[in-house]
């Protein structure tokens, strides 16, 4: 469960992006997706079909406003994303960093004002896909974006107001059909 309250909100997001820093070279708080084991692959969400959000077909390069003042944007190396405080970040798909072989879901997480902007890249074969965020204050159907035919990766965003209990509990991926193929769940103190 990640949890910010009052002023020790800033000092966690630096807690999390000087450890999210060291792992990972790329200049964001990332967690990579995660490799979903037999038994959650084989349950199903509550969620249906007629409920998955379209997904959104972008070209390369294309820059999405993604909520928060953010703007993000795909390329065959990976996504993009620039934010008002800090300009063209970049999390890779092609360095070895992130299994394309079997579904998963990541989770960058940025403070921005009063907003929390969330976002990661999805790992799936299928084109119509649904990724949720469960925090505090209730679920939260994160937009995607893909590149045009089957890479097997996109990425999602959402971006939610910040207040003192705030906190993100799991986040799920959903084929078109609405079984569940992936989940994480954060774990920062």
């Amino acid at each position: 469960m990640t949890r910010l309250t009052g002023t020790k909100k800033y000092v966690a997001a630096a807690a999390i992006a000087a450890a999210a820093l060291a792992a990972v070279p790329a200049a964001a708080h990332a967690v990579a997706p995660v490799r979903v084991q037999a038994e959650a692959q084989d349950r199903q969400a509550g969620a249906t079909a007629d409920e998955a959000a379209p997904v959104r077909v972008v070209a390369p390069g294309e820059h999405v406003r993604a909520g928060a003042g953010v703007e993000i944007w795909l390329t065959e190396e990976g996504k993009h994303w620039s934010t008002p405080e800090m300009d063209h970040q970049f999390r890779s798909v092609v360095d070895g960093n992130i299994d394309l072989r079997h579904p998963g879901v990541g989770l960058s997480t940025e403070v921005l004002g009063d907003r929390y902007f969330l976002s990661g890249i999805l790992v799936a074969r299928q084109g119509s896909v649904r990724v949720v965020v469960d925090t505090s204050d209730g679920k939260v159907d994160a937009s995607v974006v893909r590149l045009p035919g089957r890479p097997g990766w996109g990425a999602w965003y959402v971006d939610v107001p910040l207040h003192d209990e705030l906190t993100v509990d799991r986040v799920t991926l959903f084929d078109g059909r609405g079984k569940q193929i992936a989940s994480l769940s954060p774990s920062h103190p």
